[in-house]
This record gives structure tokens, C-alpha cells and sequence, in this order.
């Protein structure tokens, strides 16, 4: 299974190497489990960029829902 967490404006460039982010999939990994989302990853260096909306939201409950088991 696969999530997509992009922004409504992906207007956002890779500050180390200029280039513009695009969406690409990653593998996040917490408590042992890994999860295949789809973000936005700058297509030089490979960097994730997770924005703040998403880590303190969506990404915050899930973490709490698997500290919680």
C-alpha cells in the first residue's frame, strides 16, 4: 500500500541544489515498521521534503497510534 502526502502547491525547490521538487516515492520507517509515501524528492540529491502541516498532523497521529500498541 502506498499514501501520497503532497502539497496542493508544489512550487518547491531543493534549497542545496536549486532543483525543483517533484513527487516521488520513499520508505519511511518508525518502530520497525516501513510505509511506502509518496512525496515531494528532489530529483538531484534525492532529499524528502516533509512539510510542516504533515509532520504535525497526519504524521504526529500516526506516530502516536503505533507508540500506542
Amino acid at each position: 500500500m502506498s499514501l501520497s502526502f503532497l502539497p496542493e502547491d508544489m512550487n518547491w525547490t531543493c534549497r542545496p541544489c536549486g532543483a525543483r521538487l517533484k513527487p516521488g516515492k520513499t520508505e519511511l520507517t518508525y518502530l520497525g515498521g516501513s510505509f511506502q509515501v509518496e512525496l515531494p524528492v528532489c530529483p538531484v540529491c534525492g532529499r524528502v521534503f516533509i512539510y510542516e502541516a504533515l509532520a504535525m498532523g497526519r504524521m504526529l497521529e500516526v506516530e502516536q497510534l503505533l507508540e500506542d500498541k
